[in-house]
């Protein structure tokens, strides 16, 4: 059970309290303009998306984890070596689609917070590819499980996910209702249940 700021012991009401606080969130990003103002493709980017989705429900919110995590039998990045991980991300190309692609496997294997991973990097994803190839990922149109599959493998090779993605850009860059689908859990539920805290 995650400590929170809003008191919730029980798990299934704060995992409904906090989509419907970060999809809100989200929303405001994206309806105040703030999201323009962010840094693309940068570790400091992603951790101000990551803040200002959940700043109201966590205490973490936006700060490197200090725990090693592991999904399913795929382990993160280990915490000793997690800000030299961001540190080689942020230094990584970024300039066609396939250099993007993989920038964001290498930051989902960083997986730098405690909660919320996926979808700030979804977010920070659409922000480098309208920023360099004038696209985004319309994320209703990846199949969940392909994509999940996809990127348990990505580390080992990530052509399957560059396809999948692929075959799901939009030039909806300006669309609230295609950016809001990154958001949104019930195509890519990633909470925090589904994590392990690893023993160090």
């Amino acid at each position: 059970m995650l400590e929170n700021k809003l008191g919730i012991t029980d798990q299934i009401e704060l995992a409904r309290a906090e989509e419907k606080i970060s999809k809100q969130k989200a929303k405001e990003l994206f309806e105040s303009g703030k999201i323009n103002k962010l840094e693309v493709g940068t570790f400091q980017g992603l951790a101000e998306i990551h803040k200002y989705l959940f700043e109201d429900i966590y205490y973490f919110a936006g700060k490197i984890r200090h725990d090693n995590i592991s999904k399913g039998n795929f382990r993160f990045a280990p915490v000793m070596y997690l800000e030299p991980a961001l540190e080689n991300i942020n230094k990584m190309s970024q300039k066609n689609y396939e250099e993007i692609i993989a920038k964001y496997v290498e930051m989902n294997v960083a997986h730098p917070f405690r909660e919320g991973n996926g979808r700030s990097m979804r977010i920070w994803l659409d922000l480098i590819l309208k920023k360099e190839i004038g696209q985004v990922v319309d994320w209703s149109q990846v199949d969940k499980e392909a994509y999940l599959s996809a990127m348990e493998r990505s580390p080992v090779n990530d052509l399957e996910i560059r396809f999948l993605l692929k075959d799901s850009l939009t030039d909806k860059i300006n669309d609230r209702e295609t950016f809001m689908k990154g958001i949104d859990t019930s195509y890519f539920y990633e909470g925090y249940m589904e994590y392990r805290i690893d023993e160090l």
